[in-house]
């Protein structure tokens, strides 16, 4: 069975879209005519997407941020369209033993990772509980639940939105909005390559894998979809093979 997906018309914000998953997802949407805004703080990446897509506007933006979130958004609902499809990519796993973890660099990491999502979250929500219609997902991780060394301000991040997103898409359910969590397993992009350098990328190329970052486009797209009548829900990819095995 092949899957294909429609998204003419529609408005699709991606954080931390400017690389890795995010931009990946941002390259499809936009070819199934999706208006995709990308999000991010990489200035240098934000410019080659817009290169390489022009029909992807972009805005600089610090997800950490709460005013700067709500300013973003609400200038991309007026001059774009109201978003439909929200996906909180933005994130940061700087590796670092917990005891001697600085306090400025914990609070930045909870910052972008939970803080981050839950002003784009306030960012969108009226507007898409007055339309009756809106999908928002977070990304979790196996980290999550399992942990590693020097991730431990990335697990935590990662547990607490698990906990978040199940709570807060029982609060707008009756809406027609949802919110849905997806942990993509080990994927090869520019922030799995920093935190995770020789022994560590050899550790998970041997066990679950290291897959690429189209192999999480299918169950994005199908969470944005109308198709995903699910909400409260995590999607977990926690083996990856290789696309040319297919």
């Amino acid at each position: 069975m092949k899957a294909s997906f429609d998204a003419t018309g529609d408005v699709i914000a991606i954080t931390g879209g400017a690389n890795g998953i995010g931009r990946a997802l941002a390259l499809a949407c936009a070819k199934i005519g999706a208006r995709v805004v990308v999000c991010d703080v990489n200035d240098e990446a934000l410019a080659s997407l817009q290169t390489e897509a022009p029909s992807i506007a972009v805005r600089r933006l610090d997800v950490s941020d709460r005013a700067a979130v709500t300013a973003c958004f609400t200038e991309i609902a007026q001059s774009i369209g109201p978003i439909d499809g929200l996906v909180c990519a933005a994130a940061i796993q700087p590796r670092t033993l917990i005891h001697e973890m600085d306090p400025a660099e914990w609070q930045r990491v909870i910052g972008i990772n939970l803080n981050g999502v839950m002003w784009c979250y306030q960012a969108v929500i009226g507007s898409m509980i007055a339309r009756r219609k809106g999908s928002i997902i977070a990304f979790s991780s196996g980290l999550a639940h399992q942990g590693w060394p020097k991730a431990s301000a990335y697990a935590a991040t990662k547990g607490a939105l698990i906990a978040w997103a199940k709570s807060a898409a029982k609060e707008v359910a009756e809406h027609r909005v949802r919110i849905n969590l997806i942990a993509p397993g080990v994927i090869d992009t520019p922030q799995y390559r920093a935190a995770n350098a020789g022994a560590d990328h050899a550790s998970w190329k041997t066990s679950t894998g290291v897959g690429s970052p189209q192999d999480v486009i299918g169950p994005l797209m199908f969470l944005l979809s109308d198709a995903a009548t699910m909400t409260a829900s995590l999607i977990s990819r926690d083996m990856a093979y290789t696309r040319d095995e297919d």
